[in-house]
């Protein structure tokens, strides 16, 4: 399986985990020049902006350890677009999640990281 495919699974898997978490997903891999965002969900009064990172093991390092700085602010950027065009203003509070996959353990860290300018 190639991994454009194994990622797009691996992003149903995290959003059929959230869900049973209660997590309402509005959106599946949002896109602008930036990047992407691969899932948008509201828990309660928190929008949130789901990062999905898969490994099969840790031979390579935990999958959140793929998360970098540089991957954090285009997440960042992609989510103030998003935010922009949805009309959601500045007083809406916004959290960073990360969902690691690895093999078939999930992780889920909330908030995960700050906003980044």
């Amino acid at each position: 399986m190639n991994t454009r495919k194994t990622g797009a699974r691996q992003e149903e898997v995290a959003a059929d985990y959230l869900k049973k978490q209660g997590i309402c997903i509005l959106e599946k891999n949002f896109r602008n020049r930036y990047g992407e965002i691969d899932l948008v969900g509201r828990d309660q009064e928190y929008l949130i902006f789901f990062e999905v990172k898969y490994r099969k093991n840790l031979k390579t390092g935990t999958p959140a350890e793929a998360v970098t700085f540089y991957k954090q602010k285009k997440i960042c950027q992609v989510a103030d677009y998003y935010r922009l065009t949805h009309g959601i203003g500045e007083f809406c509070a916004v959290r960073y999640d990360v969902v690691s996959i690895c093999g078939e353990d999930i992780t889920w860290y909330r908030n995960a990281f700050s906003h980044i300018y």
